[in-house]
């Protein structure tokens, strides 16, 4: 899978990392919708960009992949065949995401610092944010947009780089998409009330 599919930009793209971007591409836009067969497809793309982000020495973000695999079994199984049914947090449970998001973000880097990780306050940061992200997005929060597009911004920067201007390009997309899945899922849970 480590064999080169094109090069762009003079940047080598190999068949793993576009399978795993379009894959991805997939399950994100899917998720803007609400629809749940968004969640195969995030499970599809978690496990070729883990073997990816593994390759490149990103242990926050391979690890992550194995997180977005559970979230995508549960996201499964918690979303109604009809698909999500946004809703909001209350303000109290806002601050208790925030505080885990900042503590875990901050216990996670020398971790990842000391397993020789090519980014490691970033790429502890992607991880903690994607996974506050997921989560709030299986419990169908509309909250998990703003935070996913936060995550996607800072993901773009990190992995252009480090050179992986392909990946770092599909980041941009998913902070574009993020914006739409904010206004569509902020919409949904108005017109419910």
């Amino acid at each position: 899978m480590s064999s080169i599919l094109f090069t762009a930009w003079g940047y080598q793209v190999s068949i793993l990392e576009s399978l795993a971007a379009i894959t991805s591409l997939i399950g994100v836009w899917l998720g803007t919708t609400g629809r749940r067969i968004t969640w195969p497809w995030w499970a599809i793309s978690s496990a070729l960009y883990g073997v990816f982000f593994y390759q490149a020495n990103l242990m926050g973000s391979a690890a992550l992949q194995i997180v977005f695999i559970i979230a995508a079994v549960l996201g499964w199984m918690d979303w109604a065949p009809t698909g999500a049914q946004p809703g909001k947090l209350s303000k109290r449970y806002r601050i208790y995401w925030l505080i885990a998001l900042m503590v875990s973000w901050v216990a996670l880097a020398p971790l990842l610092s000391r397993i020789g990780a090519a980014a490691t306050w970033v790429d502890s940061f992607l991880f903690v944010g994607s996974l506050i992200a997921q989560i709030l997005m299986v419990l169908e929060k509309y909250e998990n947009w703003p935070l996913w597009l936060l995550v996607d911004a800072i993901g773009t920067a990190l992995y252009a780089q480090q050179g992986y201007w392909f990946t770092s390009l599909l980041y941009f997309v998913f902070t574009i998409i993020a914006v739409i899945g904010w206004k569509k899922w902020y919409e949904s849970r108005i017109s419910a009330q």
